[in-house]
């Protein structure tokens, strides 16, 4: 099995060193001091599940030389989906599967025009990792799962071969025929949580449980089970209840990946978090009043730390 990893971060390099270390044919495409890194020292993994370090590690910045692959796990930042979208087209052929596991809910409508629709199979990354420098990637906790599916819900021959070589890669990796529901289930957790933590610069730990914030919490993953329903998607009743019941148990060190950025003065993925939730709640009617308070108070953070 051929794997090309595109965007080999945290999710990426987590997941990418883990399919490798079980033996399948993985490409990581990064760049700068990351690749070189991974070239000169192999990619190295530590954190809460041990330590994996594939070397050598076959890692590029050309997708033009790695030819068609399998499945691609798309793992850029949610501002270089088109982009990076055209540019891994040499990948991409008639049976090839580009698994979007990108926070926000519409890198895969993205990708459609660009990569056509059956070569688009929507994922959910439940994994928390940073690199930590060039070539090492640190994971927090010891979740690894992904979740993954066809948009029409089919029991494809693809995603069965994909959850067998995730299974033996110690992967948590579930083929899905809800899979829209799965990604929604996560952005009512991802679009709140993500701008909670940024406005607050602190992990989930310091929020959860004070009870001048805990509400916040709850009545911005109402917002978005609401705009998730008026956009058709179909939510457990419970939805609210689930994301809490994570909330709970998250490790209280837990940072999302925008609060991070944030605190690096990085450019950060507000407008499709809590900004899609806004974009939705307007569409369909839908009163998202914390979501826009969050939304505006982060603005001037959008493209990193205003000079």
């Amino acid at each position: 099995m051929r794997i090309a990893i595109v965007g080999a971060g945290g999710i990426g390099g987590g997941y990418g060193a883990a399919l490798a270390k079980a033996g399948a044919d993985v490409t990581f495409i990064a760049r700068g001091a990351h690749l070189a890194a991974m070239k000169s020292k192999g990619l190295r993994v530590e954190g809460g599940r041990g330590e994996t370090h594939v070397s050598p590690a076959q890692a590029t910045d050309d997708p033009k030389t790695v030819g068609p692959v399998d499945f691609v796990l798309f793992c850029v930042k949610l501002w270089d989906v088109d982009s990076a979208g055209q540019q891994i087209k040499p990948m991409v052929g008639k049976d090839t599967a580009v698994v979007t596991l990108q926070n926000g809910i519409d890198a895969h409508e993205r990708l459609i025009p660009i990569l056509g629709k059956q070569a688009v199979m929507p994922g959910v990354a439940n994994i928390s990792a940073t690199i930590a420098e060039p070539g090492v990637i640190r994971q927090t906790g010891t979740v690894m799962r992904m979740v993954f599916g066809e948009l029409d819900g089919a029991r494809s021959a693809r995603g069965q071969a994909l959850a067998t070589a995730c299974a033996r890669a110690g992967i948590d990796g579930v083929f899905s025929e809800a899979i829209l529901t799965e990604l929604w289930m996560k952005f009512i957790l991802l679009a709140s949580n993500a701008s909670m933590m940024a406005l607050a610069r602190l992990p989930i730990g310091h929020l959860r449980d004070d009870p001048d914030i805990a509400p916040y919490f709850i009545a911005a993953y109402e917002e978005v089970v609401a705009v998730g329903r008026a956009s058709g998607i179909a939510l457990p009743a419970d939805a609210v209840d689930r994301t809490l019941n994570f909330n709970r148990n998250a490790p209280a060190h837990l940072m999302a990946s925008m609060g991070a950025d944030l605190l690096r003065g990085n450019r950060i993925e507000l407008p499709w978090l809590s900004g899609k939730v806004i974009e939705l709640g307007r569409k369909h009617g839908v009163p998202t009043p914390t979501h826009a308070l969050l939304y505006a108070m982060l603005k001037p953070y959008i493209m990193g730390t205003p000079t």
